[in-house]
């Protein structure tokens, strides 16, 4: 029986993916074999000793220690896509936001409670306070064009924007989906240069902190407009309240409020709402799911953060899964502690992911798994 340890609530109609004659889920699994969370923060968490894998049901993964995981042989799933169109959703509310200042008119518009008919006169009055600028002809600037930052280039493109997005990892899928009119350029300076807007859609690490900073924001047009969807620390607090007050920024709208922003003039923070919606938390919860299954049964990986994508059909005796570090030399070791034994190998996939790799291997007779564990660089080994 496998057990499943979830940390946060996870929607039911992921759970129930599993079949409860090989799993048992519960938030209380004292030894799981995987592990589902959402923002629970695992970084001082000891990991249990049979622990395989753990799914994020959620796109990033900064609550979850993965360099720590994946010396352990613990393979970190996230479920990219699954809430793209949730946060879809909200930035193009947040392009609406920069443009007019709806939440400083709603809040407005309740303090004159108690007015009576006056209200009428009053909002008639004090509406011109809030007044905007229509998208509409404007150049919107996406850094990052993935999952999220493609489907808003073409809903913007749909509602008469100029597009215009950077992103050096940009998948050939990712490139066919967008829609003809919108610009790809290989200089993210021609963003800074040219938007009106500009939306963040990367993923937070130690290249990509602080990506809007002082110098940065100095190469964009007067006035500009951000937008930050994706990861608070990608914008510097401090250099982003400066251009505000002075206006080099008119607007910054973000998902992800800290103390230093809250109550700044032309800063709209939103308390992290961009993937909660039923859908979306849905959507993560089956992907998550159906992750862990897999690689539970199969060895197949699939949107493994630490780990790179790889399967292989089972036709042997057995199919070895190696879990182990990029290095030379490792690969023929693996197959040499595997034929020494007189098994032989019917089919091989390795794969790697920056320093680590993923070998599997389809096995006819016995397996000696002690030799393979004892190869250096190894850091975990299944047979299915």
């Amino acid at each position: 029986m496998y057990e499943i340890k979830t940390l946060n609530k996870i929607a039911a109609c992921g759970t129930d993916i599993f079949d409860k004659a090989k799993y048992s889920v519960s938030d209380n699994a004292e030894n799981p074999t995987a592990i589902m969370v959402r923002s629970a923060k695992m970084h001082d968490m000891e990991m249990p000793s049979e622990l395989l894998a753990i799914a994020r049901a959620g796109a990033g993964v900064n609550n979850i220690p993965v360099d720590k995981c994946a010396e352990q042989g613990i393979v970190v799933f996230n479920t990219p896509g699954a809430n793209a169109n949730a946060v879809k959703e909200i930035a193009l509310c947040g392009l609406l936001m920069a443009s007019r200042k709806i939440p400083e008119a709603m809040q407005w518009a309740q303090s004159l409670k108690g007015s009576g008919a006056e209200v009428g006169k009053l909002v008639e009055k004090g509406k011109s306070n809030f007044a905007g600028c229509e998208i509409m002809g404007k150049t919107l600037g996406l850094i990052g064009l993935g999952a999220i930052g493609g489907k808003l280039a073409n809903i913007a493109i749909s509602l008469g924007m100029n597009v215009i997005g950077y992103d050096p990892f940009l998948s050939v899928g990712a490139a066919l989906s967008l829609k003809p009119q919108v610009k790809v350029t290989a200089n993210i300076n021609d963003i800074y240069a040219c938007a009106d807007y500009i939306s963040l859609h990367l993923p937070y690490n130690a290249e990509t902190k602080d990506t809007i900073n002082k110098e940065t924001i100095a190469l964009c047009k007067d006035g500009v407009k951000l937008l930050n969807f994706a990861r608070g620390e990608l914008v510097n607090s401090a250099d982003i309240i400066e251009a505000v007050g002075s206006g080099k920024v008119s607007r910054y709208v973000v998902d992800f409020p800290c103390d230093e922003i809250l109550g700044v003039e032309n800063i709209v923070a939103i308390p992290h709402l961009g993937a909660s919606t039923e859908e979306s938390e849905d959507n993560c919860a089956v992907m998550a799911a159906n992750e862990l299954i897999d690689y539970i049964e199969r060895g197949a990986i699939r949107n493994s953060v630490n780990f790179p994508n790889a399967e292989l059909a089972k036709t042997g005796d057995a199919l070895v899964c190696v879990l182990h570090k990029n290095t030379p030399a490792i690969i023929s070791q693996v197959t040499a502690a595997v034929s020494d034994k007189g098994a032989n190998i019917e089919n091989l996939v390795n794969k790697s992911k920056k320093d680590w790799a993923y070998t599997m291997l389809d096995v006819n007779g016995e397996v000696d798994v002690e030799a393979i564990n004892a190869v250096e660089g190894v850091v975990k080994v299944r047979v299915l």
